[in-house]
């Protein structure tokens, strides 16, 4: 693959209103300053071998809207300039080893420079190395904000209260990080429909506000240390299609209202200590792919209606 070094006349993109480099697949080098661009959009360089620090400068972007830089091999810290893009919409740098605006506490500056961007939609920092504890200020993001995702970040701590600020938030994904403590009731924003909190160390009981999301399309919670009863007011969520509550330590029987959702493509609920009252009756899962109920403690009759399962692709109940 032929490797292309970026120009230093990049950084004066005088007049364009889109940059996208993403097809030029090995392009190397370091982001020159950006000196003159008072018309640009657009910013995309993703899936490219880029290194070094993203400078400052790039807030003399003013009119920028769209910047992903996904994919690279950026380092260093975020800038803490993003803020001065009044005009972004969409801020995307998954998969670099960038870090936040501070090398001691870890502080995320950059997110509070980000409370500045008003029509901010989408923000996305997944597999970044950037350690230290989500903010409280992390309510003060715009209302515009749809797409959260700091997924494979190493944020550790709790997550703040004030998420639930975010009103029209429609996916938050913090999978596959070391948060602790308890899952905040707050997190019940109407507009949900995606929530994952997967592989974290989590504890508590699934709050019931999560039941107030009526739009939800997915909701895994799987790998944590949640304990106590399934909520059987999740059965009332019409619009869930996958749930995955697997490796945590629920002990409650598994609730008769989940084998409402005709509806429902996966449901694993394996390695955890739920048990059985009754016969667990799924034949109204007209769509069921996916239903792992392994390594639980579950007796006797598990299934009284296999025979209506007629999309089952995986079943598992074996049992310890």
């Amino acid at each position: 693959m032929c490797a292309y070094e970026i120009s230093e006349e990049t950084g004066n993109l005088l007049g364009f209103e889109l940059l996208n480099i993403r097809a030029i697949k090995g392009l190397t080098g370091n982001l020159p300053p950006i000196t003159n661009a008072p018309k640009l959009e657009i910013l995309l360089l993703w899936a490219n071998k880029l290194s070094g620090n993203i400078a400052n400068s790039i807030s003399n972007a003013s009119m920028l809207k769209e910047l992903d830089l996904g994919d690279n091999l950026f380092s260093g810290p975020i800038p803490k300039t993003l803020g001065n893009l009044r005009h972004l919409e969409r801020f995307q740098i998954v998969n670099n080893n960038l870090i936040t605006g501070s090398t001691i506490d870890h502080e995320w500056s950059f997110l509070s420079s980000l409370t500045n961007c008003r029509n901010l939609s989408t923000i996305d920092v997944s597999g970044n190395p950037l350690s230290g504890v989500l903010p409280t200020y992390i309510g003060n993001l715009s209302k515009s904000l749809q797409y959260f995702r700091a997924k494979k970040c190493e944020v550790k701590g709790n997550i703040p209260m004030e998420i639930g600020n975010l009103t029209n938030m429609l996916v938050l994904e913090l999978g596959y990080n070391k948060l602790s403590g308890f899952i905040p009731t707050s997190i019940g924003l109407q507009n949900l429909q995606s929530l994952g909190l997967s592989s974290n160390k989590l504890g508590g009981p699934i709050p019931e506000s999560l039941c107030d999301l009526e739009r939800l399309y997915k909701l895994n919670l799987g790998l944590n240390k949640l304990h106590g009863s399934i909520p059987s007011c999740l059965g009332n969520i019409t619009s869930l299609r996958y749930l995955y509550l697997d490796s945590n330590k629920l002990s409650s029987a598994v609730p008769l209202t989940l084998w409402n959702l005709k509806d429902i493509l996966e449901i694993v609920l394996s390695s955890n200590h739920l048990h059985n009252s009754h016969a667990t009756d799924a034949g109204n899962l007209r769509s069921l792919l996916t239903l792992n109920l392994s390594k639980n403690l579950l007796t006797g009759e598990i299934l009284s209606s296999f025979g209506g399962l007629q999309t089952l692709v995986l079943l598992a109940t074996y049992n310890l």
